[in-house]
């Protein structure tokens, strides 16, 4: 009897932040990022998180010959950041590749929402990711994770017609009913495009439970997750998709609250007990048909309680900062400017949307906890500041600009030493400009306690 599967996927992410961008910078300085914020976060959890939880996976995966095996996706913001300020971090992700026993997902360069603005946006963000992570580790991506599990039946129509034959969202209860999680599903529209959703009350449990002393099931140990998984799967299933932050190792959830204790024994316990072997998402795609398709016509993600976008997109500020970002995307076409695509793409990252949200209750401690503004109005404010000024250098070089027609596919280059994907052939201009494809703070998900 074929052995049932575990996903273990983290999300590795680290966004951009804005400096404090006041009114009167506006048409005077054009510099938008908070470096030092971004050096000193992003090197205080290469401390905390990635270089200890690397080091530990790795030890993991030859302790135990190969049999244990995860799977990353890592923003291209995020790629950018480790280039520029903790190059070992880098340097510990390439180790890992080099094993054969991580598989490296493709997902939007900047961790964006383009997939439910610009679908062309969307395909070259995706290009340029899959083009650096190639550069990075050695591996071509062949599954796809949207930003923060963003999926629908049309978002899932683009990734297959992009190549990907494997993509992961999440197990949104709206959308499954009566269906369980744990199997591999397909696309309603595309189906040999196969699913695999997250459950997310047991990726909850190590993600946001794990450490909370007033659980009524705290402490979680190895064993006790090992039974849960089991029960996840005694009345029918054969894939228990585990996926959450990577910065739950260590930065949110503490060393000293014994996670990194926990999830060295994880894959011992998992493995012993022999119902369950790990895999990354394009084995177990290969190993499992579809049992069915899932239908999702409007869009969900792994975000809130409510599963869907209203984390970015859920109040008129946010609305309106989306809209005027992307407003500007036919005339940077033209314009043709690789200074202003790369911040361009800055500004497009699904964090600056998520500080504008205005929830309460549960889901809005969330957000504030995350959120490095004092109120969702405050980054309203310092992003249309910044807008502001871009929209304006975006105007001046489009009035200089002699053919009002799409220029031929621009280097979208990386900021920081990260080098160019290799340039793309010219195409024709044409109505729908292109662009070549070189060049959070976490979202997070309702504290449930149910297992499915």
């Amino acid at each position: 009897m074929a052995k049932k599967d575990i996903c273990l996927y983290f999300q590795v992410h680290q966004p951009t932040r804005l400096r404090l961008y006041r009114f009167f910078d506006i048409g005077k300085d054009s510099h938008y990022y908070d470096d030092f914020a971004n050096r000193t976060i992003l090197r205080r959890i290469a401390q905390k998180c990635y270089l200890p939880m690397n080091e530990l996976l790795l030890e993991l995966i030859q302790q135990h010959k190969g049999a244990f095996k995860v799977a990353f996706s890592i923003s291209g913001s995020a790629i950018e950041q480790f280039d520029r300020y903790a190059p070992e971090v880098l340097d510990s992700f390439r180790r890992l590749a080099e094993t054969g026993c991580v598989e490296f997902l493709a997902e939007t360069y900047y961790h964006s929402l383009a997939s439910l603005a610009q679908p062309a946006e969307f395909r070259l963000q995706v290009a340029k990711h899959k083009a650096a992570v190639e550069q990075y580790f050695g591996v071509t991506p062949v599954s796809f994770r949207n930003t923060e599990l963003i999926y629908s039946n049309s978002i899932g129509e683009m990734v297959y017609d992009m190549g990907f034959k494997t993509m992961l969202t999440e197990g949104a209860r709206h959308i499954m009913g009566w269906q369980s999680p744990n199997y591999v599903y397909c696309d309603e529209t595309q189906p040999k495009l196969k699913l695999l959703l997250r459950n997310y009350n047991l990726s909850d449990d190590i993600a946001f439970r794990f450490s909370d002393r007033n659980w009524e099931d705290w402490p979680l140990t190895a064993d006790k997750y090992l039974a849960w998984l089991k029960t996840a799967v005694k009345d029918g299933g054969n894939v228990v998709n585990l996926f959450m932050d990577y910065e739950t190792f260590g930065e949110h959830q503490s060393a000293a609250s014994g996670i990194f204790d926990f999830m060295r024994a994880l894959p011992e316990a998992v493995l012993a007990d022999g119902e369950f072997e790990f895999g990354t998402p394009a084995s177990i795609t290969k190993k499992n048909k579809a049992v069915s398709s899932i239908d999702v016509p409007e869009t969900i993600s792994w975000a809130d309680e409510e599963r869907d976008v209203t984390a970015w997109l859920g109040n008129e500020l946010q609305q309106d900062a989306f809209n005027k970002i992307y407003d500007l995307y036919e005339k940077l076409a033209i314009i043709n400017a690789p200074n202003l695509w790369n911040d361009f793409g800055h500004l497009q990252e699904s964090d600056h949307f998520y500080y504008m949200c205005t929830k309460f209750f549960s889901d809005g401690e969330v957000h504030k906890y995350f959120n490095p503004y004092d109120s969702p109005y405050e980054a309203f404010i310092n992003y249309m500041n910044v807008l502001s000024d871009f929209s304006i250098r975006v105007e001046h070089d489009f009035a200089l600009t002699e053919h009002k027609e799409a220029a031929p596919a621009p280097d979208y280059g990386m900021t920081a030493a990260p080098k160019a994907a290799p340039a793309k052939k010219k195409a024709p201009a044409k109505k729908t400009p292109a662009k070549a494809a070189a060049a959070k703070t976490p979202a997070t998900r309702k504290k449930t306690v149910k297992k499915q």
